[in-house]
């Protein structure tokens, strides 16, 4: 009986090492050092439905989302995804509430004397993409992909996704909280009205 539960519980450990072991990511080194190969849905090649997980049927089949994508590069793995989800997030808010800003200036002179002149212009045109305290939270990780470059560095790639309405899991929680600042502030002005109203002399308003 004893060696049938050995037997028992040597398979079950290995099967349970076995498990273990096939968790572990495996990070692909990169063929050359110039990058020519990419994630498909990278470059926005993968189904917008599937990324955003929406069923083809059912009440979530009108489920629509936000995407943001990136890559970065670091010595560091974690500084590497740090980077990435940055910049993906900073896509995500651009979406959202991204402004662009248009500025030109035109600078003309006259140069020589008499007849003899000429003229020179200095044009400038600068364009600024502004984002400005812009909400992404509820964004959830689509994808993500991790490769080592011939210089021995990490390369993350992320994928990000903004469910958008009440398919945001912090949609509710986001509702909730602008209600309560808001009975706040309501309050603090009922009061304050009410302490500079008296006009028994008894404020302490100066």
């Amino acid at each position: 009986m004893n060696k049938y539960v050995k037997i028992v519980g040597s398979l079950a450990l290995g099967l349970m090492l076995a498990n273990c072991a096939g968790t572990n990511y495996k990070i692909k080194t990169e063929k050359s050092k110039v990058l020519n190969e990419v994630p498909k849905w990278y470059v926005n090649d993968f189904s917008k439905k599937k990324a955003c997980n929406t069923p083809r049927f059912g009440k979530d089949k009108n489920k629509m989302c936000i995407f943001g994508v990136s890559t970065a590069v670091s010595p560091d793995l974690q500084l590497a995804i740090e980077k990435g989800m940055m910049v993906a997030k900073s896509e995500l808010a651009d979406k959202v509430k991204g402004e662009m800003n248009k500025s030109s200036k035109i600078f003309i002179t006259e140069l020589g004397k008499n007849h003899n002149k000429t003229t020179v212009s200095e044009v400038e045109s600068t364009i600024v993409n502004l984002i400005k305290n812009t909400p992404v939270r509820g964004y959830e990780i689509f994808a993500k992909d991790i490769t080592m470059t011939k210089n021995g560095y990490y390369r993350v790639w992320i994928g990000l996704r903004l469910p958008m309405g009440e398919y945001n899991k912090m949609y509710n929680f986001t509702i909730a909280e602008a209600v309560d600042a808001y009975n706040v502030k309501e309050k603090a002005q009922i009061a304050y009205d009410n302490l500079i109203g008296k006009d028994d002399g008894n404020n302490n308003i100066q």
